[in-house]
């Protein structure tokens, strides 16, 4: 769709942005805080766009009258005429781009919270071992953010590597920066336990659910089985003397979910139907977009050597991402948290890809 086919649509978000500032700026008016406060986010919403879409509009104006100057002008006074048609033909066709990209509709799940749960798959202990360094990796990446996480449950192992672990991480915009992180992630190296020195391979499976609030999933308490008991540490000590684990069983689905990381059992509860809610949210959406495209490919797949999105490759120094086909050659930085070059190709991918299918449609 060009900008042309959208400007009746521009026109009326421009319109409605004038109205809702009028609104906001009118005394009467704001003196209702519920109106005043759903006038804002309705402006704040489509901010965005319209404000890209004056800047192009201006742009536009500008254009005739930076040709109609060349004429008139000679020598270095003439090619600095030319040089400015040439910088607004260009920021012209950036403004395209960003406006129709503002337009196409997102995905209402961008804003959420994200709940990751990460796996073990093919490779014993080095893939424990490599799942305690991703999630590492994903606290440290959170840090960066300045976002909040959070354990819910994690299942160490005697020698430092993990079985499972589900974690929180807050922060605005979360899931739309970690939902393409969910998928097979593969190491290449030599693992500690390898006393011959053979490079083996290894993959964990990373789930990114956004999460889901009450509103969403209103949860019956007779398809819910709660279970009390003790948190354990990898060796099987008990760690406190309270039992305040809990463990939830939605009867419909078999979906368990376990929370041992708060030390209260009210605490854990919260937490664990928090993570119910999200995976029963998870299930919905997933049979929602079954429903429109006839399938639709699992995050995590089997956990198979072959099946991966990004590999962690040790001996060559690189981690490379197999969706666009993007390397970076510095493994330490990546697992220290620095993702955000993968993260940053992979919205740029995803964007090119559904403004093409909107062009196609």
């Amino acid at each position: 769709m060009s900008l042309e086919q959208a400007r009746v649509r521009l026109d009326e978000l421009n319109n409605r942005y004038a109205e809702l500032e009028a609104q906001i700026n009118d005394p009467e008016f704001s003196s209702d805080y519920q109106r005043y406060m759903a006038a804002a986010k309705s402006r704040n919403e489509i901010e965005p766009v319209v404000l890209a879409y004056r800047k192009y509009l201006q742009v536009l104006a500008d254009i005739p009258e930076a040709e109609a100057l060349i004429p008139l002008t000679e020598g270095s006074d003439k090619d600095a005429a030319q040089e400015m048609l040439e910088a607004l033909k260009q920021e012209k066709d950036a403004l395209d781009e960003e406006v129709r990209l503002l337009l196409m509709p997102k995905d209402p799940n961008d804003d959420r919270n994200v709940i990751v749960e990460i796996r073990p798959a093919a490779g014993g202990e080095e893939a424990k071992l490599f799942a305690g360094e991703l999630l590492r990796m994903y606290l440290r990446y959170a840090e960066r953010r300045k976002w909040k996480s959070d354990i819910v449950s994690l299942q160490e192992t005697g020698i430092g590597g993990i079985q499972e672990v589900t974690f929180e991480i807050d922060g605005q915009g979360a899931y739309s920066q970690l939902k393409f992180e969910g998928g097979v992630h593969r190491v290449q190296r030599v693992p500690v336990t390898e006393s011959s020195g053979r490079i083996q391979t290894s993959t964990v499976t990373v789930a990114v659910l956004p999460e889901a609030e009450e509103v969403d999933i209103e949860l019956d308490e007779n398809d819910i089985l709660e279970d009390v008991y003790h948190s354990s540490s990898a060796g099987g000590q008990n760690v406190q003397k309270v039992a305040t684990a809990i463990r939830l069983t939605h009867k419909p689905t078999g979906i368990v979910v376990t929370c041992q990381d708060e030390r209260s059992q009210l605490q854990n509860k919260i937490k664990a139907r928090g993570v119910l809610r999200t995976r029963l949210y998870e299930m919905k959406l997933r049979e929602q977009q079954d429903s429109i495209t006839g399938a639709r490919r699992s995050q995590v797949g089997s956990g198979e050597r072959s099946e991966k999105i990004r590999t962690y490759n040790f001996p060559d120094g690189r981690v490379t991402d197999h969706r666009i086909n993007f390397t970076v050659h510095n493994v330490p930085a990546v697992l220290d948290g620095d993702i955000q070059p993968f993260i940053d190709r992979l919205i740029n991918a995803d964007q090119a890809e559904r403004m093409s299918a909107a062009n196609e449609g």
